[in-house]
């Protein structure tokens, strides 16, 4: 008597299954796979060995029960193995092929049911192992803040980073053109400016300037600067003076009037700087206050400074600068990856000293580890989060677009060999049942 189960794996040549280079890697068959097809196949042929055993058994037994009365109770033992071997080897086989190639309705279950295990694979994954705080769990027990931290501490790893850093960079920046770059800066900055109002902005700085009085701060360092200039610059002044005078008025007159307005703007600018009562800073402050409120409130002053910020992103020195800001960039990037390559230099540079000592401050205090540690639970769990659906769909996008037949192999090829172990228990409990009820019965 032979096996009631046909050998669906025949071995191909070279260790390769017939049509693999045609199938997704999942599903190619490996050498490890090859071990599981020989393997599989022993159980197999032990699953139907015992199968045969029983049938023989129950045949020699059931000839000679008339003579040997005893022996009903094995007849009843094999008969009901062999029953349960049968039941758990169409069981088996049902899950990956129909049974002896008949299609017998829910047989052939993993190939007919292939998308539906794939979308339920996915949720199982889905809900089970990217859940929130099942990844939060496992992040918080493996404290990757502080091994990162570790790591980065010692210094072949700090000037690794930093190596790496620095020639990526400086990479990227050899590939980019600059005109491309200068379409960056125009999308990613002055088009955004382009969009601010720059009226608002301006009477925030303003506020901001004026807080606490710091206007008349600049006011006082206003007033020195103008007497410096006004004592440096005496002379031009007089100069200025004479220049100015009618031809006939004389120059000791002259000489009189520039006394009288040196002087006189000396005082004033003195006075002023002395005292922080006084009118002038009054008017100051008002002055300031009115300028602030028009380029809140005042419809004229608001396109002025709308207008004065578009003639300045459009003049040509703008993009003149910002060529000359990333020429400047990428140069510096270039020779620092250049330093940082030199095999021969020892001192580790500033990049790689603050690497280095950000690694041991983290390991130093045991606070900052805990926020670097929580900081990457957060990062990495909200990343699932975002990504767990996708997942999900991902799994039962990429079993659905397998072929059926490869993955019902592929599968039995894993958990076929346990499946085998079914078929024996099934055998010898459904024996052990046998015997049970026919005792039973002979007690009735």
């Amino acid at each position: 008597m032979t096996s009631p189960s046909p050998t669906p794996l025949q071995p191909a040549p070279s260790g390769a299954h017939a049509g693999d280079a045609d199938l997704p890697a999942a599903l190619r068959i490996t050498p490890d796979d090859e071990v599981r097809r020989l393997r599989l196949r022993q159980m197999k042929r032990v699953a139907a060995a015992l199968l045969v055993v029983v049938a023989v058994i129950f045949v020699v037994a059931r000839v000679l029960e008339a003579r040997y009365p005893w022996l009903g109770f094995v007849r009843a033992f094999a008969e009901a193995a062999m029953v349960g071997g049968i039941a758990e080897w169409f069981a088996v086989t049902a899950l990956f092929r129909h049974p002896l190639g008949i299609p017998i309705p829910h047989t052939a279950i993993v190939p007919a049911r292939k998308d539906r295990i794939g979308t339920a694979l996915g949720n199982f994954v889905q809900r089970n192992f990217l859940a929130r705080d099942v990844v939060a769990r496992k992040l918080t027990a493996m404290r990757l803040g502080e091994k990162a931290a570790q790591w980065l501490a010692r210094p072949e790893n700090s000037r690794r980073v930093a190596r790496a850093a620095a020639l990526g960079l400086s990479g990227a920046a050899g590939v980019m053109r600059d005109e491309d770059m200068q379409d960056l800066v125009d999308r990613g900055i002055v088009s955004r400016l382009r969009r601010m109002q720059a009226a608002p902005l301006a009477a925030k700085t303003f506020e901001l300037l004026t807080a606490d009085g710091r206007h008349q701060a600049l006011l006082a360092d206003a007033l020195r600067l103008a007497a410096r200039f006004l004592d440096e610059h005496e002379e031009m002044i007089r100069e200025g003076v004479r220049k100015e005078s009618p031809w006939w008025v004389p120059g000791a007159v002259e000489n009189r009037l520039g006394d009288k307005i040196v002087s006189g703007v000396e005082r004033t600018l003195v006075a002023v700087a002395a005292d922080p009562a006084h009118p002038l800073r009054k008017r100051y402050d008002e002055a300031v206050e009115r300028f602030v409120a028009s380029l809140r409130e005042n419809p004229d002053t608001i396109a002025r400074a709308e207008q004065i910020k578009l003639d300045v992103l459009n003049h040509p020195g703008v993009a003149d600068f910002s060529r000359e800001v990333w020429g400047d960039v990428k140069d510096r990037l270039a020779k620092y990856a250049e330093t940082l390559a030199d095999e021969t230099t020892a001192a580790p540079d500033q990049l790689e000293r603050w690497l280095g000592g950000l690694g041991q401050k983290v390991l130093d205090d045991p606070v900052l580890a805990e926020k670097v540690n929580a900081w990457i639970v957060e990062l990495v769990t909200y990343s699932v989060e975002q990504a767990r659906e996708e997942v999900a769909a991902l799994i039962a996008t990429t079993v659905s677009a397998w072929d059926a037949n490869a993955t019902s192999r592929k599968i039995e090829l894993q958990i076929g060999r346990d499946l085998q172990f079914i078929r024996i228990n099934g055998t010898l409990v459904g024996g052990l049942v046998g015997l049970l009820l026919y005792s039973v019965g002979l007690l009735l």
